[in-house]
């Protein structure tokens, strides 16, 4: 059996928002997709992650790098000065 990565744009209809933060636009988590992602770390803690656990954190983590970084290239223009 082979197990593949989801596509991390199979997670976004549910798992992103999009909050305002002072005057930034950011991107961030729902609580539901934030609340699966601690589930999975605290498996993977405790070494009981299946095989598709581990992809999903994988995913989920690859989501939360890409967030992670356009949010902090927004907050950096954010505070150049015009």
């Amino acid at each position: 059996m082979t197990t593949t990565l989801l596509k991390p744009s199979s997670i976004l209809p549910e798992g992103l928002c999009i909050q305002q933060v002072n005057n930034l636009t950011l991107f961030k988590f729902t609580d539901k997709l934030g609340d699966r992602m601690q589930e999975l770390l605290d498996k993977k803690k405790a070494d009981t992650l299946t095989a598709e656990e581990s992809l999903e954190l994988e995913t989920i983590g690859e989501l939360d790098n890409i967030f992670s970084y356009i949010n902090a290239v927004m907050a950096a223009q954010a505070h150049e000065p015009s």
